[in-house]
């Protein structure tokens, strides 16, 4: 794991959030976490489609050979 993510405490994590409002500002912050928001639920919703196909019954034959 990286180690500067676990040294984390105190004032650094207030000082990153201000730094990253300046950055981005108010107005952006929310359509960014919207569209992370959307890339995680199609990761979900791939990895349980990807589940489900393996699951699925082996001798069915997909192919139209």
């Amino acid at each position: 794991m990286n180690p500067l993510l676990i040294n984390l405490n105190g004032w650094e994590i207030p000082i990153i959030v201000l730094v990253i409002l300046i950055l981005f500002g108010g107005k952006k912050i929310p359509e960014f976490m919207k569209g992370l928001g959307k890339g995680i639920n199609s990761f979900k919703k791939g990895l349980n489609d990807l589940e489900e196909d393996i699951k699925a019954d082996p001798t069915e034959n997909k192919s139209s050979n």
